[in-house]
């Protein structure tokens, strides 16, 4: 009925204006069974828009846009006396201004069931009577702030991080607002608990980590019907979707579909420290096999026990995974590229950055959070990123990205690119780049200097004098005391940053480096370390964690619609975190905000890029909103628990109608 009446004619009046392809269309059309799960006009549409987007991408894109613009309202609650911001316009799916759920959606024991809506023992006595759970719970009801309480006790019982990270996943699983009240409120305890460094723990024991279906597996031998897998996850307004196919897992190198842990704890930070919703997010792994022996072997081990594929198969299932991840979830969905090996990264990154809104935490993200140190350090230093000279030990993406972005920033300056190029000096595990050594791969040779070969890293700091060293070649002790000491003798306030994680893998400690440095060393770390007390002063050296900055990215792209990222967003999300920084960091030895203001610096950083997008043309979310930063905020995620029914209200009384005598 609904089709008959009400699509096909709209159908017409839309195809006649905007495509020739009508006859086809309607066919279709004509001849699809209506579907509960297409009911009402919602459900019209949204046929309608797959259809398009198996005929014509662009002409959908157009289509879906204009039906955006013409819902795009700003509304006022008179009752209220307040006004309500722009609210969440992407989702083609997206109900309650893109919420999961609504809260009279389930009662009774599924309500419990549902980590989105369950409130555990906060529902009230009421609640619990008009939802039949009365008696199902035990009979003491407690605020959403003692929970948080009870979180705290029951996780200090625990010496083992990963017992911990156990733990938090089995109440993400039970109670969503209350796992990301926790996080937001103590985001210091427990960001290493869910992400570096024991995020790697987690992902080398996966095989018995794992609690429940939580993500999308993609193998191999799936190719030709990665369509129908991505179909197969419930939630239709996905909106970030990171993903990995387990090459490179931190420092730790192969781990397959063990690797499943790295999407699932980065779209956790999303949420607790950005504000997605987390129904709009969908964590991927990519299983190509894997060359680690210890899981081939491993009776245990959950993906396919089959060497890593590669060549022609391997790059085609990605082609295909993007595109069906696109058809599915509509082009303003971001893929982020997470942990694939180096080659694979570099060659995926450049063929993708300008066809889908995607970044590379790893090249990209890495190179922002670690150029805003560098800003901020140069408040310390009293120069211009200019003036500085930079010796890299490591080659791979991290360092690659990082010094990409610093020629960016030396070209932004005014000086020439090619005698930016002069200030990078990097180091692999075969010695110094140069000009003429063989078999220089890739984004190396951009990099390779006009000097004689050096093998070692001591010899390169002695004889090129950098005034900033930084490592990310996973090398455990790689800046040694000999190496400090030169670092020190040749500059006033030398820059180290000791960048791989996991904490084990880091070139050197803070306490290594204030200490041989006799604290004048600006230092940042890839892992958390505690305070270090010197000469009676105590160094809250900062840590160059990505999670500075990807939050706050990926909230950019969710309510900006961003179509792709370019170099000039990640140069302002750097800036950007760098004016975050105040005096009492800088006097402390800490050239990054306190991860205590993590979830503002997001929204900083979201807006800036968001407010840079529309003046290029490539943000897709229209009207234009006045207040960028109250459009963001309206759309983040809200860890408060809401109430079971709606706040009750009455009509006026009506006035008195006197009959007029005749």
């Amino acid at each position: 009925m609904f089709l008959n009446r009400i699509l096909v004619p709209t159908v017409n009046r839309l195809f006649q204006k905007f495509t020739p392809k009508m006859p086809n269309m309607l066919k279709v059309v004509q001849t699809c069974r209506p579907r509960s799960s297409f009911s009402g006009l919602r459900g019209g549409m949204a046929l309608f828009e797959q259809m398009l987007k198996l005929e014509d991408v662009n002409c959908c894109r157009t289509l879906t846009q204009q039906r955006r613009c013409m819902s795009k309202r700003s509304h006022h609650h008179k009752g209220s006396g307040r006004a309500v911001p722009e609210k969440d316009h992407i989702g083609i799916w997206g109900n309650n201004h893109g919420d999961h759920c609504f809260p009279s959606m389930e009662s009774g024991i599924d309500r419990l069931k549902n980590p989105g809506l369950n409130k555990d023992l906060a529902f009230t006595l009421i609640e619990r009577q008009l939802l039949g759970i009365n008696g199902l719970l035990p009979p003491m009801v407690k605020t959403q702030e003692e929970q948080i309480q009870n979180v705290r006790t029951n996780l200090n019982r625990f010496k083992d991080p990963l017992n911990k990270y156990l733990w938090l996943m089995d109440l993400l699983g039970r109670n969503e607002k209350l796992f990301f009240a926790t996080v937001r409120k103590y985001v210091v305890d427990y960001l290493p608990i869910l992400y570096t460094p024991t995020v790697g723990a987690a992902c080398q024991n996966w095989s018995w980590v794992y609690r429940r279906p939580r993500g999308v597996y993609i193998t191999i031998h799936d190719k030709g019907h990665v369509y129908e897998i991505l179909k197969n996850w419930p939630e239709y307004d996905v909106r970030a979707i990171v993903f990995t196919d387990g090459e490179r897992i931190l420092g730790l190198g192969d781990q397959g579909a063990a690797g499943m842990g790295i999407p699932i704890g980065k779209l956790g930070l999303y949420t607790a420290l950005a504000g997605i919703k987390p129904h709009q997010c969908l964590p991927v792994t990519i299983d190509a096999g894997t060359n680690n022996e210890k899981h081939l072997k491993d009776p245990l081990y959950l993906g396919l026990r089959e060497k890593r594929h590669r060549g022609k198969e391997y790059d085609d299932l990605i082609d295909e995974f993007m595109e069906a991840a696109v058809e599915r979830w509509g082009q303003n969905v971001l893929l982020q590229f997470e942990d694939f090996g180096n080659s694979n990264a570099f060659r995926f990154w450049e063929k993708y950055r300008n066809k889908y809104c995607t970044f590379n935490d790893d090249i990209q993200g890495t190179a922002s959070v670690v150029v805003a140190g560098l800003i901020a350090a140069m408040k310390l230093t009293g120069n211009k990123i200019t003036d500085h000279t930079l010796v890299f030990q490591g080659a791979g993406e991290a360092n690659i990205g990082i010094a990409e972005l610093c020629v960016y920033l030396m070209c932004k300056s005014g000086m020439a690119e090619e005698e930016a190029l002069k200030k990078i000096w990097m180091v692999d595990s075969q010695g110094l780049i140069v000009k003429g050594r063989d078999k220089i791969v890739g984004h190396k040779k951009k990099f390779a200097q006009d000097h004689d070969p050096i093998k070692q890293l001591s010899e390169v700091v002695k004889k090129i004098k950098p005034s900033i060293l930084i490592g990310a070649a996973a090398v455990p002790g790689a800046f040694t005391t000999e190496i400090i000491h030169e670092m020190a003798k040749n500059n006033k306030r030398p820059i180290i940053f000791a960048l791989s994680n996991p904490t084990p893998k880091a070139e050197c400690t803070p306490e290594q480096a204030i200490k041989e440095t006799k604290g004048s060393v600006i230092y940042a770390s890839g892992s958390p370390f505690p305070p270090v007390q010197y000469e009676g002063k105590t160094f809250h050296t900062g840590q160059a964690n990505n999670s500075y900055v990807f939050p706050g990215i990926a909230l950019s792209a969710v309510t900006g619609g961003i179509l792709h990222f370019t170099d000039e967003h990640f140069y302002v999300t750097a800036q950007t975190l760098a004016d975050l920084v105040k005096e009492e960091d800088l006097k402390v030895g800490r050239v990054y905000p306190p991860l205590e203001t993590i979830l503002e610096v997001s929204v900083k950083i979201a807006t800036k890029l968001v407010e840079y997008s529309y003046e290029q043309c490539i943000a897709s979310v229209y009207p234009e909103p006045r207040d960028k930063e109250a459009f963001i905020r309206a759309q983040m995620y809200c860890t408060d628990y809401e109430p079971v029914y709606p706040c009750p209200y009455d009509y006026p009384k009506e006035k008195e109608v006197k009959n007029k005598k005749c």
